[in-house]
């Protein structure tokens, strides 16, 4: 058995926690110019480097949550490798997609997991229970959720799925490098994403400080400030376009229209929807009412969810300790939400644009709206002095604000069908 984070002929064995077995055979094989499968890129996250994901957070508290996983399922699996960066939530995430997917429910297993890979539902002569409907659209948000996590965090696929692996030449048996400019912080790049943190320091610093002398903005402003924020969210989009993304075979096989996705609120010549009021609808007084009477349990988690990556912090940005930073978490979760309608009347969306440099916007409606067009290049250009721990953070942030949202316009239209 390796110990954490060792490797053995280029064979990361999961960092440690799986034996490495048969190197010999495939170093003897790669000698005689075989053509041997090898996973690609290093890691579970093409985005992270693995020496960081190994490093950073709880390290105890996440040895403890990738046992249990090995234990659980016999691998520790790239997603739960990046997600321990934040051990109190990956606690959580697990106790919810364990429920979803096998402990009691309305729906049938096999059912379950069909929902999961197709997210997809249509109505006709063998309609649903309303029962069955909740549980199968809270497996819905939860996997198209999850999905923006697993593109937004570079997340490699396995060693066996598609893409996994590929067949390489032998190549001199070195650890791959990727030059440190690639990470924006090197050189003078450097010196400006020092900059950048030190004017979001001061801006949140002055924020506080016009909160506590400003008497209150009118109801009339604070809906403008939204509406402009949300005109100004669809002129946002990836400044490179990737190459268009190819579901797998073994995947696509399912799917009926491949070119089903997000579109924008509002585009030229077209009405606007109505902006959904979050004060007409909420989570806490409507949503999770409604879950837990048609499925018991599973409110309670996902509240659990939506309340530790919300709350969730260490009092830092980058090199800075001992920082409140409920106001830059809220200003992300509410423009995740604003990207999809949503408004609180109570929120004055002026902070958005004060807190969130454009670089971060367009990193966070491309992996909430379109996540298979985000690139290593979108995750490095934002917060370039930043932690990785800090930018998965995001990412969980991402993952809740857009499975909630997803979750209040289909628990809204549900409660109105029963009214």
């Amino acid at each position: 058995m390796l110990v954490a984070g060792s490797e053995c002929c280029g064979c990361r064995a999961i960092q440690g926690y799986l034996p490495c077995e048969g190197c010999g055979e495939l170093r003897s094989k790669e000698d005689r110019e075989i053509k041997i499968p090898r996973q690609l890129g290093r890691g579970p996250s093409s985005f992270i480097p693995v020496e960081e994901i190994l490093q950073e957070g709880v390290e105890r508290a996440q040895r403890q949550l990738f046992i249990e996983a090995f234990v659980s399922t016999g691998r520790v699996d790239n997603v739960t490798m990046v997600m321990g960066l934040h051990p109190e939530y990956l606690a959580s995430f697990w106790k919810t997609q364990y429920l979803l997917l096998h402990m009691d429910g309305p729906l049938p297993y096999h059912k379950r997991h069909y929902i999961a890979i197709m997210a997809l539902l249509k109505t006709g002569e063998n309609s649903w229970s309303l029962a069955e409907l909740i549980q199968g659209l809270v497996l819905l948000t939860h996997y198209h959720s999850l999905a923006s996590f697993v593109f937004g965090c570079g997340i490699n696929p396995e060693t066996e799925q598609d893409g996994g692996q590929a067949f390489q030449p032998p190549s001199p048996r070195s650890c791959d490098s990727s030059p440190a400019s690639e990470d924006g912080v090197s050189g003078s790049g450097g010196k400006d994403a020092m900059q950048e943190v030190e004017v979001l320091m001061a801006r949140m610093k002055l924020l506080q400080e016009c909160q506590l002398e400003e008497e209150g903005v009118t109801q009339e402003e604070m809906e403008t400030r939204f509406e402009l924020e949300k005109t100004e969210s669809l002129l946002v989009a990836p400044a490179v376009e990737s190459a268009e993304h190819v579901l797998p075979p073994n995947i696509l096989c399912f799917v009926e229209d491949p070119e089903f996705g997000y579109k924008d609120f509002t585009r030229k010549g077209e009405q606007a929807p109505p902006t959904f009021r979050a004060q007409d609808y909420t989570w806490e007084d409507h949503g999770y009412s409604l879950i837990n009477r048609l499925y018991p349990d599973v409110g309670q988690l996902l509240d659990e969810k939506f309340q530790v990556v919300y709350n969730l912090t260490y009092n830092t940005i980058a090199m800075h300790s001992g920082v409140d930073t409920t106001m830059l978490r809220r200003a992300i979760w509410n423009y995740i939400h604003c990207v999809f309608g949503i408004r609180y009347d109570d929120y004055d969306y002026g902070e958005v644009n004060q807190l969130l440099e454009r670089s971060l916007k367009v990193y966070i409606k491309t992996v909430a709206c379109y996540p298979e067009k985000v690139t290593k290049r979108m995750y490095t250009h934002f917060w370039r002095h930043f932690k990785h721990s800090e930018k998965v953070h995001v990412n969980l942030l991402l993952l809740e604000a857009r499975m909630q949202a997803a979750l209040l316009y289909a628990l809204r239209a549900v409660t109105r069908y029963m009214t």
